[in-house]
């Protein structure tokens, strides 16, 4: 029985704009304005997430051709098993770090707000005591995010809204045009830091445009969802950031209205959005390993505990090399699925074509092009290393050429091998 695909275009759009509308948004506009004038900010965000609507577009419309989520749709080029750990792989990996981003703004948040009452706790109890919140709600209470969806997201945007609106009143759009930052960023390393704020949504867009009937409706839910609501929260988070001297953002927040109002507005969000990491997490990470469903709530927890160390060893002060990262390893796999169905298939494959087993030229080939678009990421850990700058897409196009010439010499034999 074929999937119902129908979703309309502004649906779609709206729950890719939803996804932007995030605290991460408006940190990663307090990270890039730290490092970028504000000009520069905004055509980074501009750029930046038209690369990521050119990945969601060829990603989404494969999906939408074959009414498949992206592990169903990556099937084509890394095979059954290949897709279901490669594409897991790159989930566990995102969830992790993003459990841990938001563990860590919510545990600072909540010590700020404690301060408010004369109650002073350390943040890496903080950390720990909101990890296991998050962990626990999303064990024993996934439906509790509807709730939490419902009192976070209105609340975080009249926030957000008031604290704009005292800032445009402080600071004039002279001073933002005229503003110079201390350090200085590349335009190169400001893409691959956008790309990767929203690289893994890139990827598996498929898995929400399954739905959508025809390839120009994923087009407009992605030009007019993505781009409008990414260069917004950047732009918000940069304004903030100028205004009130400071890129941590539960400092601003605090400085935005009271520590409670602040405070609250950064719990409710974080916790939301971190049940789903654990759920998600847990999930991709039974996939990747090949664990029974009925462990599936003791691999949540266990994502989730992960996710608390990298709070508390203080994940958010690597913002934006944890962005690099992802932004490096994640976008080549749409590389290998692009090279697969548009290149070599123009657009169509037949469904008895897909190997059951795993497609080793698919793997390879994204993991040649994830490790060379990481390894300047890496290299820039370390201060003495040398410092190397590499475009967001190099990893996309290795992947991509890569999976083109291994299939001219030995894709078929793969295939016959398999097929025997």
């Amino acid at each position: 029985m074929k999937k119902k695909q129908n979703q309309p275009w502004w649906g779609l759009a709206f729950v890719w704009a939803g996804a932007l509308v995030s605290i991460p948004s408006i940190i990663l506009g307090g990270t890039l304005v730290s490092s970028m004038t504000f000009t520069k900010t905004l055509l980074t965000a501009l750029v930046g997430y038209l690369l990521v609507v050119i990945i969601m577009i060829f990603q989404g419309m494969q999906s939408s051709d074959l009414a498949q989520p992206t592990v169903k749709a990556a099937e084509y080029a890394f095979g059954k098993k290949g897709s279901q750990r490669v594409i897991s792989l790159l989930i566990t990996i995102g969830c992790l770090g993003w459990f841990g981003i938001q563990a860590n703004v919510a545990g600072d948040s909540f010590v700020k707000l404690l301060q408010a009452f004369n109650i002073t706790i350390p943040v890496w109890l903080s950390d720990i005591l909101w990890g296991l919140i998050m962990v626990i709600t999303a064990i024993y209470g996934i439906r509790a995010v509807r709730w939490l969806t419902y009192i976070a997201v209105p609340y975080l945007i009249i926030v957000v809204i008031y604290g704009l609106f005292v800032a445009l009143h402080t600071t004039s759009l002279q001073s933002l045009l005229n503003y110079q930052p201390q350090t200085t960023m590349s335009f190169a390393n400001g893409l691959t830091t956008t790309l990767g704020g929203f690289a893994l949504g890139a990827v598996i867009a498929g898995d929400y445009s399954q739905y959508t009937a025809k390839r120009i409706d994923v087009v407009k839910a992605a030009v007019f969802g993505v781009i409008p609501a990414g260069v917004l929260m950047i732009a918000v988070g940069a304004i903030l950031a100028i205004a009130y001297q400071s890129n941590d953002i539960s400092t601003l927040f605090v400085r935005v209205a009271t520590p409670i109002v602040g405070g609250l507005a950064l719990v409710l969000a974080t916790w939301k959005v971190n049940v789903i990491n654990a759920f998600s997490g847990g999930i991709a990470f039974n996939n990747l390993f090949g664990i029974p469903q009925k462990y599936q709530k003791g691999m949540v927890f266990g994502v989730g505990m992960v996710g608390t160390v990298l709070a508390i060893i203080g994940i958010m002060n690597y913002f934006e090399p944890a962005m690099n990262l992802l932004g490096a390893m994640v976008p080549p796999a749409a590389g290998v699925m692009c090279a697969t169905y548009w290149v070599i298939n123009k657009g169509k494959v037949n469904v008895n074509e897909v190997i059951p087993d795993y497609k080793w030229i698919g793997i390879f080939s994204w993991l040649l092009g994830a490790i060379i678009a990481a390894v300047p990421v890496v290299l820039s850990f370390f201060p003495n290393a040398p410092h190397i700058v590499v475009n967001p897409l190099t990893g996309i196009v290795v992947s991509l050429v890569a999976y083109l010439v291994l299939n001219k010499i030995v894709g078929k034999v793969e295939n016959e091998e398999v097929e025997v």
